[in-house]
């Protein structure tokens, strides 16, 4: 089953991300996040962007489009719609409803911001997580240590 782990108060939500996916990727997890397109274009620049001396491999899919060939050697996978994904071991829903397909994923974690619509809409998610009988873990962001640092 999976284990579902909410991230909430997250100020920055793409810097967040950007630190959540350099950790991951560190431990060989390979990860599709899923947001809106706008987001999405926001993090695929981030990504290119957020550290001078690292860069993280990773490869925004259209809508609609199915992963070509070798897409496992590509870690971090930017995709509005999770059901063209290949198997992952990390989904992050980043505003968005809960992902059809998120039980193919051993592991999915929320970023919810400070934002009151995004933390309403958290709760929408999480009540529906907790009556899927899924692992829930909460985790807030303002009061813990950064990423880079754990």
């Amino acid at each position: 089953m999976t284990e579902v782990t909410f991230h909430f108060n997250v100020a920055d939500r793409v810097s967040y991300v950007c630190r959540l996916l350099r950790k991951s990727t560190r431990k060989g997890a390979s990860v599709v996040v899923t947001a809106p397109l706008t987001l999405l274009n926001e993090l695929n620049v981030a990504l290119w962007t957020f550290d001078p001396l690292e860069f993280i491999a990773h490869r925004l899919l259209p809508a609609h489009a199915s992963m070509p060939t070798g897409a496992l050697q590509t870690p971090v996978w930017l995709l509005e719609d999770v059901t063209a994904a290949a198997h992952h071991d990390v989904l992050l829903n980043v505003g968005m409803p809960a992902p059809a397909g998120f039980e193919r994923f051993a592991r999915l974690i929320e970023i919810v911001s400070t934002d009151d619509d995004d933390r309403r809409a958290a709760r929408e998610r999480l009540r529906y997580y907790k009556s899927q009988r899924h692992a829930l873990v909460l985790h807030d962001a303002a009061s813990s240590l950064p990423l880079s640092d754990r």
